[in-house]
């Protein structure tokens, strides 16, 4: 989503070089960012698949790994409540990154030319705290790695899981101390092959686009722990599944991405690709899911886009945008977007903003649903105090 989510939405190449080598699995206490924007220009792309057309998908292989791109993750957002109310956001992802084209000589049992990295994060609305977390770790020993049957993604003892060729219902299990989520999805809709037919051209070049799949509606049940509170909690989730090896255009400096779920039954997936000069790069896109689960693509032609604030983080004084109004005319959509909390920002790797939102009509104020926003490549740009 990462929504983190766009082609080789983090290139893992400078951080896993870092990491991955001479340290111990486990979370990582970062001392240092890097651009996600300028990360997308890491590593060479010659020797990797690309994705240059649409691809018949086949289930269950398209849930695991493919090895032959450079990059993929697998990206779970959602938003859950207890019986009296009290609001949560989650957001687990799980990153591949190679770091060759070729697998790796395997002169040690350590070898490996494929990486992993994780982000956990927790919005606990009702104490006003947002908790963020990765790890990094080889793809060798049983540390991380992805399988398609039974389907399994993992770093260490954080996983998802699931059977079947549909891989449902999924588990979700992360747990980094004080919080931690266990969670159980089904899924009420089909999947959404994102774009056309699954591929999702970010550029004008050949090869600047990824395969994207995603599942837009996935009630979700099960356990958050929060400090010392172990809590019940149901609600929605959303799943974003892609692979690529293409970067994003040198002119591009970041993406503003809505997962947006609906009381009335429908979703809005929107990213809007942000260029240097200021302006919105036509190659924004998105999709309205029905609420009988049929797909329409959106242009960037067909979703307005106003920004009503923003938040300076207080951590880094990057400003971020911190409330919007979208409008979808031909879905007689009008919607404003407020983050449940002001501080998402997460404080890994690689800085971006991602984090909970609800929604309302704009003509009534009311409750219109939940979501989630992925903001990268702020960091990029002077913020207000500069």
């Amino acid at each position: 989503m990462f929504r983190f989510i766009l082609i080789t939405l983090i290139a893992l190449l400078t951080v896993a070089v870092a990491y991955a080598i001479g340290r111990p699995a486990g979370e990582q206490q970062v001392q240092a960012t890097i651009s996600a924007v300028e990360s997308l220009g890491a590593g060479d792309p010659e020797g990797f698949a690309r994705a240059f057309e649409p691809r018949p998908f086949s289930f269950p292989a398209d849930h695991g790994p493919h090895p032959e791109f450079r990059s993929e993750w697998w990206y779970y957002t959602g938003n859950l409540e207890t019986t009296d109310g009290r609001h949560f956001g989650y957001q687990l992802t799980i990153f591949r990154s190679a770091l060759s084209a070729e697998p790796a000589l395997r002169g040690s049992n350590w070898a490996t030319n494929q990486v992993y990295m994780a982000h956990f994060a927790l919005s606990d609305v009702a104490t006003g705290r947002f908790s963020s977390f990765e790890r990094i770790s080889r793809g060798a020993q049983g540390l991380a790695g992805a399988q398609a049957e039974p389907f399994r993604v993992w770093i260490e003892d954080w996983s998802v899981e699931g059977a079947g060729p549909a891989a449902l219902p999924m588990r979700i299990r992360a747990d980094a101390g004080e919080v931690a989520i266990d969670l159980v999805l089904e899924s009420d809709k089909p999947l959404v092959l994102q774009g056309d037919r699954g591929l999702s051209r970010k550029g004008p070049e050949p090869g600047n686009a990824s395969y994207y799949y995603s599942l837009t509606r996935m009630p979700t049940t099960g356990s958050i722990r929060s400090d010392e509170d172990t809590l019940q909690v149901s609600g929605l989730s959303w799943m974003d599944r892609e692979w690529s090896t293409s970067a994003l255009g040198e002119d591009l400096l970041g993406w503003d991405w809505f997962a947006l779920q609906l009381v009335d039954g429908r979703e809005v997936m929107y990213y809007q690709l942000r260029r240097r000069d200021g302006q919105i790069d036509p190659f924004s896109s998105g999709v309205l899911v029905g609420a009988n689960g049929t797909p329409r693509p959106l242009s960037h032609a067909d979703v307005q886009l106003e920004v009503l604030a923003f938040w300076q983080s207080p951590h880094s004084h990057t400003r971020y945008p911190a409330r919007w109004r979208l409008r979808i005319p031909a879905e007689n959509l009008d919607l404003v977007i407020t983050p449940y909390l002001a501080d998402q920002e997460l404080h890994v790797s690689v800085r971006y903003w991602e984090g909970a939102v609800g929604i309302s009509n704009a003509d009534s104020a009311a409750p219109a649903g939940s979501g989630y926003v992925e903001l990268v490549g702020y960091d990029d740009q002077p913020s207000a105090d500069q």
